[in-house]
């Protein structure tokens, strides 16, 4: 489109382009298009970066207006929360110092130093206050581009060491200052237009955190918080952290007798109980037959291995101390670590012997138990462990059987997620980023053939995807698939990567159909991720009400006092010979409570057996939530239980 040289063109999302004189802002053209759209702009993505709207526009760019709707709206207004948090906060503490103070996915925090004072909850009330009537006085972010030197000469007269401790790790140049109201913050940005955005406020908790996440640093006080431009949407936000408070699974975990962790033992070390240990060997036994089905090879490995295995991997250098804890070595010169990954381990399998293209594609799977160091804070629960068990397998190819291979374990992953009631689900294609090639391995080319492979793949099975940019491994680009859960939180479960790296990193070869030697590709795939996060978001998702096939306790088995005691375990046995798992319970207690307490413990049916079912042979029946749903022969009643397993399992 012709322009004028105090013009630039403007390309909108779908490719329609406008002329604007230079200088003109995200706002700005949000008002050329509507004055409704203009009093919802959060920020611009122009030309793919996240700009503040009120930022001027110098040259011909792509546009996206960006609303509360949009993820990258939502995370600047968040950011801009943050700042609104520390503003209120030197108000009331002055002298205070601050860390970071980032977005999160449902909110902000930020890294305050009170000195030699502590912060208690009480006090967040009166934090949430301030906050609101500084936003309502509608304080404009303002950005402002400063030297290096001046920004260390700010903080120096402010006495401030963390901010100089971040400013030492920049590049000398230009640095950004934030200004709004009375507050000044170093930072990137981008932001609101002004306060007046944030209408509701929630200070969530206080935790710990020490600086730069290291425990030789100071800990400082780390405040939460979430914020929405409407009240109304703050009221349903805290009516879902109560519904997920109910649904905790560590909580759950605890009543339904799945789990525990002991100190003595280790943080961050699970010990599975009895009802947990069925619930795992299920999910296990469900996964096994579906890699029997597609040609998985099981295998096993050490939960140790030699130092020199993961620095050929890369693994070492890549990740160093942060994952690996080394162990006492048996002879001097020998160093071994606890093994954080399995995939070397499959590689050196697959180097055992010699191959030929016939034999490709190998699969491996194992469940093997790996180790990975995490900060003492940084636990919570079975989502973060320092010992978990992944669903890993491997598969060898060659680059012709790369696409196929990789669809077929599209289809795997998206069978496990219905069997498990997850429908609401995003594929993730995780790419590399373009401006940090460095913390990759292995050469281009090599790249671009596997992240065509995937997005050809998520194409071929019309997946609804969204691409990350720097989200990919340091060897090779991923499919991650993020699954909403009954409250809408998003999770990372399953993820496929296509790698062209560790192969040539451990020499892996085949010889092909031309007698020559070739390198094959590497998948690296695991539906579940790790067990135990896995079981975790599981508990929460469905609130410990699992799919009758995976309940560690399928049912009850209810008499209605001790004469019927015979008969119950009679009713035990022939339900188990067909597979049908349950326990008795005798105690002395009124039918009425028996039935309660199996409520409580989400027991899925309550089988009750009195006199008349004795003399009939039969059993009544209530559903777990439903209550009383008949009375049934026993045939009858092992046909019924099946059949739902059956259209659980889609089989």
């Amino acid at each position: 489109m012709s322009k004028s040289e105090n013009e630039i063109n403007v390309t909108f999302p779908d490719q329609s382009v406008r002329v604007f004189e230079k200088g003109v802002t995200g706002l700005d053209i949000a008002r050329s298009i509507s004055e409704g759209l203009a009093r919802n702009v959060l920020a611009a993505k122009v030309d793919g970066e996240v700009w503040d709207a009120t930022r001027p526009i110098h040259q011909d760019v792509s546009i996206s207006l960006l609303t509360w709707n949009d993820k990258e709206g939502k995370s600047t207004f968040w950011h801009s929360s943050a700042h609104l948090l520390a503003e209120a906060l030197e108000v009331l503490y002055p002298g205070i110092k601050f860390g970071i103070g980032p977005p999160i996915e449902h909110g902000f925090y930020y890294d305050v130093d009170f000195g030699d004072r502590t912060l208690e909850g009480a006090e967040l009330e009166k934090i949430e206050t301030k906050m609101v009537e500084l936003a309502r006085q509608k304080n404009e972010y303002i950005r402002r581009e400063i030297s290096k030197d001046e920004a260390v000469s700010y903080y120096q007269n402010k006495g401030d060491e963390y901010k100089l401790d971040l400013l030492e790790r920049l590049q000398d140049g230009t640095i950004t200052f934030y200004r709004q109201g009375a507050f000044t913050d170093l930072c990137r940005g981008p932001h609101i237009p002004h306060t007046g955005f944030v209408k509701a406020v929630k200070l969530l908790n206080i935790a710990g955190a020490y600086w730069r996440g290291d425990e030789n640093n100071k800990m400082l006080t780390r405040i939460y918080g979430i914020t929405f431009p409407k009240a109304k949407e703050l009221q349903e936000y805290l009516h879902m952290l109560e519904e997920a408070r109910k649904r905790d699974h560590r909580k759950l975990g605890r009543e339904l007798e799945l789990f525990t962790f002991s100190e003595k033992v280790g943080m961050g070390l699970p010990l599975w109980l009895p009802k947990g240990t069925l619930l795992r060997e299920r999910l296990v036994s469900f996964l096994k037959k579906e890699q029997d089905h597609s040609g998985y090879q099981q295998v096993i490995t050490p939960h140790i291995g030699h130092k020199a295995l993961y620095e050929t991997s890369g693994h070492y250098e890549k990740y160093g101390k942060d994952s690996f804890q080394p162990i006492a070595t048996p002879h001097e010169g020998e160093e071994f670590l606890l093994k954080p990954m399995n995939c070397p381990h499959h590689c050196e399998i697959y180097k055992s012997k010699p191959r030929s293209y016939k034999d490709l594609p190998v699969r491996y799977a194992e469940f093997g138990t790996v180790y990975r160091y995490e900060q003492s804070g940084e636990l919570h629960g079975l989502t973060r462990v320092r010992g978990f068990t992944q669903d890993d397998a491997h598969i060898f190819c060659r680059q012709d059987q790369v696409k196929e291979e990789f669809i077929k374990v599209i289809d795997l992953v998206l069978y496990v997620f219905k069997a498990l009631g997850f429908e609401d689900y995003t594929a993730q294609v995780s790419l590399r980023d373009p401006d940090n090639m460095g913390k990759y391995i292995g050469e281009a080319e090599a790249w671009n053939k596997a992240e065509a492979a995937i997005i050809e793949a998520a194409a071929e099975k019309g997946l609804q995807t969204v691409t990350e940019l720097g989200e990919a491994a340091f060897y090779g680009p991923k499919l991650d698939f993020m699954v909403q859960d009954a409250l809408g939180r998003s999770w990372q479960l399953g993820t496929i990567q296509v790698d062209y790296q560790l192969p040539a990193r451990f020499e892996l070869e085949y010889t092909g159909a031309d007698n020559q030697k070739h390198r094959p590709v590497m998948i690296h795939r695991a539906p579940f991720g790790s067990l135990e996060r896995f079981v975790a978001v599981l508990i929460e998702h469905c609130a410990g009400n699992f799919p009758l096939w995976l309940a560690p306790e399928q049912l009850v088995i209810l008499p209605i006092s001790e004469k019927f005691a015979s008969y119950a375990a009679r009713v035990k046995s022939l339900l188990g010979d067909h597979g049908i798992s349950g326990e008795i319970d005798n105690r002395d207690e009124k039918i009425g409570r028996k039935i309660r307490d199996a409520e409580v413990k989400k027991i899925p049916f309550m089988v009750i057996v009195g006199e008349k079912e004795q003399e009939k042979n039969e059993l009544s029946l209530r559903k777990h939530g439903e209550g009383d749903i008949g009375s049934f022969k026993l045939d009858d009643f092992v046909s019924y239980f099946q059949g739902i397993i059956r259209e659980s399992l889609n089989k």
